[in-house]
């Protein structure tokens, strides 16, 4: 059963919050494809996958480039729901939920206050079937994060 995490960004955008979530992905072993519609926020996660976190650089590239299959995060403009990677695990980090997310074992949709009418019907949606294991994740104003309603 696939797991999706709802993750409403309240205090932090994306590129801050993306890198936490591939640390834990890739310490268990697993890989992410990362998708993002607009190029420019392809090139802010990929800056803060370089720069973040300054003790710990996480691996990651570009889909479409020559490594793409060797690396743990593949960061990428579409959807693919077989990623050169091998990926089990797909963050939506656009805020746009793709249906072919739930191909993936755990998908998160990392959605801001722009999103959250298209989260909470996605939400509605994917509640309804019980074929997926749903989840709801907010942040405090420490920024640390807590499941809930």
């Amino acid at each position: 059963m696939p797991r999706v995490d709802f993750y409403r960004l309240t205090r932090d955008p994306v590129e801050r919050v993306l890198p936490a979530i591939a640390t834990r992905i890739l310490g268990n072993g697993d890989r992410l494809l990362v998708v993002a519609a607009s190029a420019m926020q392809r090139q802010a996660i990929d800056e803060a996958l370089w720069t973040l976190q300054p003790a710990s650089f996480l691996p990651h590239g570009h889909a479409g480039l020559p490594d793409e299959a060797i690396e743990p995060i593949l960061l990428a403009g579409t959807l693919d729901p077989a990623p050169p990677n091998g990926a089990t695990h797909i963050a939506l980090a656009d805020g746009e939920w793709r249906e072919e997310a739930l191909g993936f074992a755990r998908a998160f949709l990392l959605f801001d206050n722009s999103r959250i009418d298209d989260a909470r019907a996605t939400w509605r949606a994917l509640a309804a079937r019980e074929d997926v294991d749903n989840r709801f994740w907010k942040q405090d104003d420490r920024g640390r994060w807590s499941e809930g309603p």
